[in-house]
């Protein structure tokens, strides 16, 4: 049986460290912890589950601390996970029956749940890398959003990591290291500028955002699932500055790179919906049901958008055309994905509202 290292960096995680390592201690032989400057009880709580504690100066670049984080590991595999992450009984008993088959394998991809519904239930998730082999020298690359380059054979594992974080805000931290690098002079990478322009994008600077996404389609480097999600933020950015027709066209760009995804026709719809065209919405959010999720793309998943987002938007767009029966339908069918969904039982009552006044 292969063994395994916990390889994490961590800063101020009192709140989540704990419940973490109780998560997955079982799993791993060996717990390391690199410490960027906690001023809380981290390397307290740390100091229950291992004493290979260390500490190490924070220097805008992610990649370089958990570049170290790796050097102190011991085992045939090493594996990370953040503070923040979970695993749950059924995967983590899933890890050790997995430690059994390791000894060909170069890496192991496992699904990276990062968005949950109001029962918990994951709905959006995507592939990482997740343990990779000692003697395969992996080495982090890039200051922020991070990606482990390595050679070798690769294992995608149905093993789920959730992500479950507590913090209430998002910072600019990301943000401030992209800016910090282009001041430095350091050129920005291709996927660097997907990732920067996606940070531009969540803290509303929208212009800058649609210059950089612009910027990494051009790029001839770069992969095409994050071209696919660049045209679908280029979007958003479009929608957010008014500019409905340039959300529409930069959608249809994706097309470019594959065939549609279930998340494109439901941004597609969004936009159309804006628009007040429904009929068109109606098209694009019943294409999105037609297409079957796709995981082994290693792209983001929605898996909303296969099933209750263009159900629910289909029961608005139905009763903004006053066909109240196909509107009710679609509701129905959105409470098969999502029972306790707010927006689906809210729509009960309404449909509930209308049949009490004959309106149907």
């Amino acid at each position: 049986m292969a063994d395994i290292s916990l390889c994490m960096i961590v800063k101020n995680e009192e709140k989540v460290l704990a419940r973490c390592l109780d998560s997955i201690k079982d799993a791993v032989d060996e717990i390391i912890i690199a410490d960027t400057g906690s001023n809380d009880q981290t390397k307290e709580t740390a100091q229950k589950y291992t004493d290979k504690i260390y500490d190490f100066e924070w220097t805008d670049d992610f990649s370089a601390a958990r570049n170290f984080s790796f050097s102190k590991a011991t085992s045939d595999y090493i594996m990370w996970l953040d503070a923040d992450d979970i695993i749950t009984a059924e995967n983590c008993q899933r890890l050790i029956e997995l430690k059994k088959q390791l000894d060909t394998t170069d890496a192991v991809m496992m699904k990276y749940n990062t968005a949950f519904d109001e029962n918990g239930n994951p709905v959006f998730s995507y592939y990482r890398e997740r343990i990779v082999k000692k003697s395969a020298n992996p080495v982090w690359k890039g200051r922020v959003h991070e990606t482990i380059s390595f050679c070798g054979s690769v294992l995608y594992s149905d093993i789920a990591i959730n992500h479950k974080s507590v913090k209430t805000i998002y910072t600019t931290r990301n943000l401030d290291i992209y800016e910090k690098q282009i001041a430095d002079g350091s050129a920005l990478q291709a996927r660097d500028k997907f990732y920067y322009g996606r940070e531009l994008y969540y803290h509303k600077k929208y212009q800058k955002a649609i210059n950089t996404l612009h910027n990494f389609l051009n790029d001839d480097g770069g992969w095409s699932e994050n071209k696919i999600e660049a045209c679908k933020i280029l979007s958003y950015c479009f929608s957010e500055t008014g500019e409905l027709e340039n959300a529409a066209k930069i959608l249809f760009q994706s097309f470019i790179y594959d065939t549609p995804r279930a998340e494109i026709c439901c941004a597609a719809g969004n936009v159309f919906m804006q628009m007040g065209r429904y009929a068109q919405a109606v098209y694009w959010y019943e294409l999105a049901l037609t297409i079957p999720i796709n995981e082994n793309n290693g792209g983001f998943c929605d898996a909303d958008c296969h099933g209750y987002l263009p159900c629910i938007q289909l029961c608005v767009c139905y009763d903004k055309m006053k066909n109240y029966d196909k509107a009710e339908e679609y509701n129905t069918m959105a409470g098969v994905y999502r029972p306790d969904s707010a927006a689906y039982l809210q729509n009960l009552n309404y449909f509930k509202s209308l049949h009490q006044s004959d309106i149907f």
